[in-house]
């Protein structure tokens, strides 16, 4: 049986490293001045429509029922070389590599994201986030659910998970009670969704940037770990 590190940082992708905001705003000004409005809404309407089904973006996935609507539209097979060859890099929040970098002098570090098999695991690589965690990357449909995984694989007495959505955040406490602590960097559309974050109860650490945790006692973050609430239900 694999020995428990004394601690593990698991670190969320999108809107906590990674600007995907920034990114889906970029797709959509795409869209719109390749393909028009048009284009670009019913893109849209599919994506969304996927992630109600999924839980999570399926980029290229809406890609492919868009183009099954167009079937003989083949410039739409550009699209594909724009979502592939996304510079992810440079969409990195500041600091973020740093960060990272940082939590592995103290510890294991773990990029945990959700997302397809695909497009996700391309953003993780080309944006340089599985080199500086040194290939220790999981990537689920839903990482809430795959908790019991994370620790089969990442054994630890304590973890520390950070992630720009709150109910994700909860779920851990959940899961593993005064073992984690958890971090919530004030980034995203997620992080600010009042209605979401006022029903839910609050991380044990709030930050209002990734870049925060430079100068954040990172040690002390183990004792930062508050008791969960037993009687709270978590919804997607």
């Amino acid at each position: 049986m694999m020995r428990p590190h004394p601690i593990v940082f698991l670190v969320d992708v999108d809107n906590t490293l990674v600007d995907n905001d920034g990114i889906q705003q970029d797709l959509k000004d795409h869209l719109e001045e390749v393909y028009g409005l048009a284009a670009r809404e019913r893109y849209w309407t599919i994506l969304e429509g996927l992630m109600t089904e999924l839980g999570y973006r399926d980029y290229i996935g809406a890609l492919q029922r868009f183009r099954v609507e167009h079937p003989r539209d083949v410039e739409l097979l550009a699209m594909s070389s724009f979502l592939m060859d996304y510079p992810f890099a440079d969409r990195l929040y500041p600091q973020a590599l740093e960060v990272l970098k940082r939590l592995r002098c103290l510890g294991l570090t773990v990029i945990l994201s959700d997302g397809d098999v695909v497009f996700q695991p391309r953003k993780v690589e080309h944006a340089g986030l599985a080199k500086v965690a040194d290939g220790n990357v999981l990537i689920y449909i839903h990482k809430e659910e795959a908790l019991d995984d994370v620790e089969r694989r990442y054994p630890a007495e304590h973890y520390v998970l950070v992630d720009d959505k709150l109910r994700i955040l909860v779920a851990a406490k959940q899961y593993w009670g005064e073992r984690v602590t958890t971090v919530l960097p004030r980034q995203g559309q997620y992080a600010h969704d009042t209605k979401v974050v006022s029903a839910l109860p609050p991380a044990d650490v709030t930050i209002e940037r990734i870049g925060d945790l430079l100068g954040y006692d990172l040690v002390g973050l183990r004792t930062a770990a508050t008791p969960v609430t037993p009687s709270l239900k978590v919804t997607r």
